[in-house]
């Protein structure tokens, strides 16, 4: 309170930012990107793009294992000479364990596919920023990220209209 009879405001808070996505663990707002405990503004973020990660280690492994032991067993007919003895069944056989890895691919990918990656730039290095096994979630985030860029690239989240200032005559 002031001597002369007049009170003074309160400071003015800063508004809050637009909430673009919240879930727990990952906040997007106007002006941050929040996974966990890592935070980036969005400002500082150059560029971002989107990969899929490795394939899950267990199943290449598996399709390893199994081309090199139908290359094995390949080579070890070819030099014994039992590739001329085989029937075309046997060889219609031995073309369909050969197909096996291709198999395991298909198989691996489909129980434990790679996850998506969100990746940008941050102050000129490479950054993961966000990755998850689901691909709705991840669109989601992803979309909510382009948005707050958008925003920071165009100037802000402010409606247009509203904040305008409108022309009145002089009277």
């Amino acid at each position: 309170m002031q001597t002369d009879g007049s009170t003074t405001r309160p400071p003015r808070r800063a508004a809050n930012p637009t909430l673009l996505y919240a879930q727990p663990g990952i906040v997007v707002t106007a002006e941050r990107f929040t996974v966990g405990r890592s935070s980036w503004p969005v400002a500082e973020l150059a560029q971002v793009w989107t990969t899929r990660g490795p394939h899950d280690r267990l199943a290449l492994r598996a399709v390893g294992v199994s081309a090199a032991l139908i290359g094995a067993v390949g080579v070890l007919l070819g030099f014994t000479g039992g590739l001329q003895r085989l029937t075309a069944s046997a060889y219609l056989m031995l073309g369909a364990v050969g197909l096996l890895p291709l198999l395991l691919v298909l198989i691996g990918d489909r129980w434990r596919p790679p996850a998506y990656e969100l990746w940008g730039l941050h102050r000129g290095a490479e950054v993961l920023l966000f990755t998850s096994d689901d691909e709705r979630q991840f669109g989601q985030v992803t979309r909510a990220l382009q948005r707050a860029r958008e925003g920071v690239r165009l100037g802000g989240w402010e409606d247009p209209l509203a904040s305008a200032r409108i022309w009145r005559p002089n009277r």
